[in-house]
Protein backbone atom coordinates (compact mmCIF):
# COMPACT_ATOMS: atom_id res chain seq x y z
CA UNK A 1 0.00 0.00 0.00
CA UNK A 2 1.45 3.36 -1.03
CA UNK A 3 1.87 5.73 1.88
CA UNK A 4 1.87 9.54 1.85
CA UNK A 5 3.01 12.06 4.45
CA UNK A 6 0.97 15.26 4.40
CA UNK A 7 2.53 17.99 6.54
CA UNK A 8 0.35 21.03 7.20
CA UNK A 9 2.48 23.84 8.57
CA UNK A 10 1.48 26.17 11.39
CA UNK A 11 2.23 27.14 14.97
CA UNK A 12 0.74 25.45 18.01
CA UNK A 13 -1.00 27.42 20.73
CA UNK A 14 -4.27 29.29 21.11
CA UNK A 15 -2.65 32.61 20.15
CA UNK A 16 -1.92 31.22 16.66
CA UNK A 17 -5.24 29.46 16.04
CA UNK A 18 -7.09 30.82 12.99
CA UNK A 19 -4.16 32.94 11.83
CA UNK A 20 -3.00 33.20 8.22
CA UNK A 21 0.27 31.40 8.99
CA UNK A 22 -1.72 28.37 10.23
CA UNK A 23 -3.57 27.67 6.99
CA UNK A 24 -1.68 24.36 6.71
CA UNK A 25 -3.26 23.24 9.99
CA UNK A 26 -6.69 24.44 8.80
CA UNK A 27 -6.46 22.48 5.54
CA UNK A 28 -5.44 19.29 7.36
CA UNK A 29 -8.27 19.85 9.84
CA UNK A 30 -10.63 19.96 6.83
CA UNK A 31 -9.22 16.65 5.50
CA UNK A 32 -9.60 15.11 8.96
CA UNK A 33 -13.19 16.36 9.25
CA UNK A 34 -14.10 14.86 5.85
CA UNK A 35 -12.60 11.53 6.91
CA UNK A 36 -14.07 11.75 10.44
CA UNK A 37 -10.63 11.63 12.05
CA UNK A 38 -9.17 13.25 15.12
CA UNK A 39 -5.55 14.19 15.63
CA UNK A 40 -3.55 12.65 18.45
CA UNK A 41 -0.43 14.09 20.01
CA UNK A 42 2.65 12.07 19.04
CA UNK A 43 6.35 12.80 18.66
CA UNK A 44 6.90 16.28 17.17
CA UNK A 45 3.36 16.47 15.75
CA UNK A 46 -0.35 15.97 16.05
CA UNK A 47 -1.04 12.96 13.82
CA UNK A 48 -4.08 11.48 12.09
CA UNK A 49 -4.16 8.56 9.65
CA UNK A 50 -6.57 7.09 7.17
CA UNK A 51 -6.64 4.53 4.38
CA UNK A 52 -8.67 5.02 1.23
CA UNK A 53 -8.60 3.59 -2.30
CA UNK A 54 -5.54 1.48 -1.51
CA UNK A 55 -3.57 4.48 -0.25
CA UNK A 56 -2.50 5.36 3.27
CA UNK A 57 -2.32 8.98 4.42
CA UNK A 58 -0.37 10.15 7.46
CA UNK A 59 -1.38 13.73 8.31
CA UNK A 60 0.91 15.73 10.59
CA UNK A 61 0.58 19.15 12.15
CA UNK A 62 4.06 19.78 13.62
CA UNK A 63 4.30 20.84 17.26
CA UNK A 64 7.82 22.19 16.71
CA UNK A 65 6.64 25.67 15.68
CA UNK A 66 7.02 26.90 12.13
CA UNK A 67 10.76 27.63 12.24
CA UNK A 68 11.59 24.01 13.17
CA UNK A 69 9.09 22.25 10.90
CA UNK A 70 11.84 20.16 9.29
CA UNK A 71 12.40 18.27 12.54
CA UNK A 72 8.85 16.87 12.49
CA UNK A 73 8.82 16.23 8.74
CA UNK A 74 12.13 14.37 8.78
CA UNK A 75 11.13 12.30 11.81
CA UNK A 76 7.79 11.19 10.31
CA UNK A 77 9.25 10.44 6.88
CA UNK A 78 11.71 8.09 8.56
CA UNK A 79 9.32 6.66 11.18
CA UNK A 80 6.72 5.81 8.51
CA UNK A 81 9.28 4.82 5.86
CA UNK A 82 7.83 7.26 3.34
CA UNK A 83 9.83 8.35 0.31
CA UNK A 84 10.42 12.04 -0.41
CA UNK A 85 8.29 11.93 -3.56
CA UNK A 86 5.29 11.00 -1.38
CA UNK A 87 5.68 14.05 0.86
CA UNK A 88 3.26 16.96 0.45
CA UNK A 89 3.86 20.12 2.50
CA UNK A 90 0.88 22.48 2.85
CA UNK A 91 2.00 26.05 3.44
CA UNK A 92 0.77 29.66 3.40
CA UNK A 93 2.07 32.01 0.72
CA UNK A 94 1.90 35.83 0.74
CA UNK A 95 2.88 35.95 -2.94
CA UNK A 96 -0.47 34.40 -3.94
CA UNK A 97 -3.85 36.10 -3.81
CA UNK A 98 -6.21 35.01 -1.05
CA UNK A 99 -7.42 31.46 -1.60
CA UNK A 100 -5.23 30.72 -4.64
CA UNK A 101 -3.80 27.20 -4.73
CA UNK A 102 -0.52 26.27 -6.42
CA UNK A 103 0.96 22.80 -6.41
CA UNK A 104 4.64 22.54 -7.27
CA UNK A 105 6.93 19.49 -7.48
CA UNK A 106 9.89 21.32 -5.94
CA UNK A 107 11.34 24.77 -5.50
CA UNK A 108 12.95 27.24 -3.17
CA UNK A 109 11.75 28.43 0.18
CA UNK A 110 10.24 31.73 -0.98
CA UNK A 111 11.42 33.25 2.31
CA UNK A 112 9.04 30.99 4.26
CA UNK A 113 10.65 29.93 7.55
CA UNK A 114 8.91 26.55 7.62
CA UNK A 115 10.10 25.68 4.12
CA UNK A 116 13.59 27.01 4.90
CA UNK A 117 13.92 24.57 7.81
CA UNK A 118 12.43 21.62 5.90
CA UNK A 119 14.84 22.18 2.98
CA UNK A 120 17.81 22.51 5.37
CA UNK A 121 16.81 19.40 7.33
CA UNK A 122 16.03 17.18 4.33
CA UNK A 123 18.93 18.65 2.34
CA UNK A 124 16.58 18.78 -0.63
CA UNK A 125 14.11 21.09 -2.36
CA UNK A 126 12.63 18.11 -4.20
CA UNK A 127 9.35 17.67 -2.38
CA UNK A 128 5.83 18.62 -3.40
CA UNK A 129 4.27 21.65 -1.83
CA UNK A 130 0.74 22.99 -1.90
CA UNK A 131 1.02 26.74 -1.55
CA UNK A 132 -2.18 28.43 -0.35
CA UNK A 133 -2.50 32.16 -0.97
CA UNK A 134 -3.07 34.37 2.04
CA UNK A 135 -2.67 37.62 0.10
CA UNK A 136 -0.35 40.49 0.92
CA UNK A 137 -2.69 43.24 2.07
CA UNK A 138 -0.31 44.78 4.60
CA UNK A 139 1.80 47.94 4.77
CA UNK A 140 5.53 47.72 4.16
CA UNK A 141 7.34 46.36 7.19
CA UNK A 142 4.28 44.65 8.67
CA UNK A 143 4.47 41.22 7.02
CA UNK A 144 5.02 39.38 10.32
CA UNK A 145 2.01 41.08 11.94
CA UNK A 146 -0.10 40.25 8.90
CA UNK A 147 0.96 36.61 8.63
CA UNK A 148 0.46 36.01 12.36
CA UNK A 149 -2.80 37.97 12.35
CA UNK A 150 -6.31 36.55 12.45
CA UNK A 151 -8.49 36.32 9.36
CA UNK A 152 -10.99 39.13 8.83
CA UNK A 153 -14.69 38.28 8.49
CA UNK A 154 -14.54 39.09 4.76
CA UNK A 155 -11.56 36.77 4.31
CA UNK A 156 -13.31 33.95 6.18
CA UNK A 157 -16.22 34.06 3.69
CA UNK A 158 -13.77 33.49 0.82
CA UNK A 159 -11.71 30.92 2.74
CA UNK A 160 -14.22 28.22 3.61
CA UNK A 161 -14.78 26.87 0.07
CA UNK A 162 -11.08 27.35 -0.79
CA UNK A 163 -9.98 25.32 2.24
CA UNK A 164 -12.34 22.53 1.15
CA UNK A 165 -10.85 22.69 -2.35
CA UNK A 166 -7.32 22.48 -0.92
CA UNK A 167 -8.38 19.47 1.19
CA UNK A 168 -9.60 17.82 -2.01
CA UNK A 169 -6.25 18.58 -3.64
CA UNK A 170 -4.42 16.84 -0.77
CA UNK A 171 -6.40 13.63 -1.30
CA UNK A 172 -6.18 13.93 -5.10
CA UNK A 173 -2.39 13.99 -4.80
CA UNK A 174 -2.46 10.59 -3.10
CA UNK A 175 -5.07 9.08 -5.40
CA UNK A 176 -3.97 10.44 -8.78
CA UNK A 177 -0.40 11.73 -8.47
CA UNK A 178 1.37 15.03 -8.87
CA UNK A 179 0.73 15.78 -12.55
CA UNK A 180 -3.02 15.28 -12.29
CA UNK A 181 -3.15 17.32 -9.08
CA UNK A 182 -1.23 20.20 -10.65
CA UNK A 183 -3.48 20.17 -13.71
CA UNK A 184 -6.69 19.90 -11.72
CA UNK A 185 -6.06 22.37 -8.90
CA UNK A 186 -3.34 24.88 -9.77
CA UNK A 187 -5.56 26.89 -12.11
CA UNK A 188 -8.53 27.16 -9.75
Amino acid sequence: MTKFLIAGLGNIGAEYANTRHNIGFSILDAVAAEEKLSFELARYAHVARFKSRGKQFVLIKPTTYMNLSGKAVAYWLQAENISLENLLVVVDDVALELGAIRIRPKGGDGGHNGLIHIIETLKSENFVRLRFGIGNNYPKGFQVDYVLGAWSDDELKILEPRIKLAASAVKHFGYHGLESTMTTFSKK
